[in-house]
């Protein structure tokens, strides 16, 4: 198997802002991952329209072969020119990493990406290139099983400037903070939040300036099989199953859905065990079967899982507390967990069949359509740069 990625990211809004001025565009080709952080100049609405402008050209330029003369000529014969400072646009970091290994990276006036293999940092040289009369570095290179990239928007060296630090947070600092956070986290998404956590607090939880991480972490592909919902035709259990059952080594599986549990069991004559340990009131317990990572209820865990997923998408409000509700040993939990942290690519095989226990008019609407809730669930998943295919019966 190619390598593949764990990509996360964290922003804060500058202090009384509501919109963000920095972006992070996450995309996938056939081959390879990009993501793309601009950094909007000044704050607030303006900037974020910068950003956004910035970072969609890029990607789109990108995904369609554009060099890199090609997109900065476009960035800078599109964007508005500051009357002031004359200066125009964001500034901006490039990360593509084939699934070969090849890796590229282009920086222009972003603090310089943090680079961690084994443990330790290593240094991106400087190849500096001149376009538009812009300087850029520009920097190829091969990856490896285990090494973390991080982009960073200024903010980052600008935390605690004048407060805690004179000078604010150096990088240095910042990577040697990393490296020691890379060390013990296990996901992207946690080492993006304890790096902004840090940042918040040096900025005493009133940021001075719009504060952007975004982690891409080099690990082997970690496919997740879902199934959920029994087959609109009872003959089709079998094959259902059997494509659910199927895929590399390492793929791990989910069932959500007590039919799905049973349907699994008969087919594959393996044992189903429920747990009676409720370990949160509203989600109800798990199940153990042999090759089956998790066996969970359905709806209301599903709904759950969702409400979770869309948390971590939105942003904001994926802090310590998030990851502590991530850890609880409860089906929702265990679930999201998976698919944020321990998931590259998800492939669903849904059930059509109709079941009665969800026409009770009791129960809220959305959780009476389980297509609805699998649509939800995938777009959640897709926000995270996840792939994800649906396979119907």
């Amino acid at each position: 198997m190619g390598v593949t990625v764990d990509v996360a990211y964290k922003s804060l809004n500058k202090f009384t802002e509501i919109l963000c001025g920095d972006k992070v565009e996450l995309l996938q080709t056939g081959d390879s991952n990009i993501m793309i952080l601009a950094d909007g100049m000044g704050s607030g609405v303006k900037a974020n329209i910068l950003a956004t402008l910035t970072s969609k050209i890029l990607g789109t330029m990108f995904l369609n072969g554009a060099t890199l003369e090609e997109c900065v000529e476009t960035i800078v014969e599109t964007l508005p020119v500051c009357q002031v400072r004359q200066v125009a646009y964001s500034t901006f970091s490039i990360l593509q990493v084939f699934h070969s290994g090849e890796a590229y990276l282009v920086e222009f006036d972003n603090p310089g990406c943090i680079f961690i293999r084994d443990g330790k940092l290593v240094p991106i040289p400087r190849n500096i290139r001149e376009i538009q009369n812009k300087k850029i570095n520009e920097y190829r290179f091969k990856v490896q099983k285990g090494d973390a990239l991080i982009l960073m928007s200024d903010g980052t060296i600008h935390a605690g400037v004048g407060q805690i630090l004179n000078f604010g947070w150096q990088w240095e600092d910042i990577a040697d903070y990393a490296l020691r956070q890379y060390r013990v986290t296990i996901s992207a998404a946690r080492l993006a939040a304890s790096i902004s956590r840090a940042c918040d607090e040096l900025y005493q939880f009133r940021p001075g300036d719009d504060t952007t991480v975004a982690v891409m972490r080099i690990i082997d592909q970690k496919p997740v099989h879902l199934m959920t919902g029994p087959a609109r035709n009872k003959d089709d259990d079998q094959n259902m199953v059997a494509q659910f059952m199927s895929g590399e080594e390492g793929t791990k599986r989910i069932v959500c859905g007590g039919t799905s549990a049973n349907i699994v069991s008969r087919v594959t004559g393996k044992r189903l065990n429920v747990s009676l340990d409720y370990q949160d009131p509203d989600i109800p317990p798990i199940a153990y079967m042999d090759g089956i990572e998790l066996v969970t209820e359905g709806v209301l865990t599903l709904n759950r899982v969702i409400q979770l997923l869309r948390t971590y998408v939105k942003n904001e409000t994926v802090t310590e507390d998030f990851f502590l509700e991530l850890d609880k040993p409860n089906g929702a939990s265990m679930v999201a967990k998976m698919l944020i942290e321990d998931c590259t690519e998800l492939e669903m095989y849904v059930g059509r069949a109709i079941n009665s226990a969800y026409q009770n008019p009791g129960i809220p609407f959305d959780l009476g359509i389980r297509q609805n809730l699998v649509e939800q669930l995938r777009k959640a998943v897709e926000d995270m740069g996840k792939k994800v295919t649906v396979h119907y019966y």
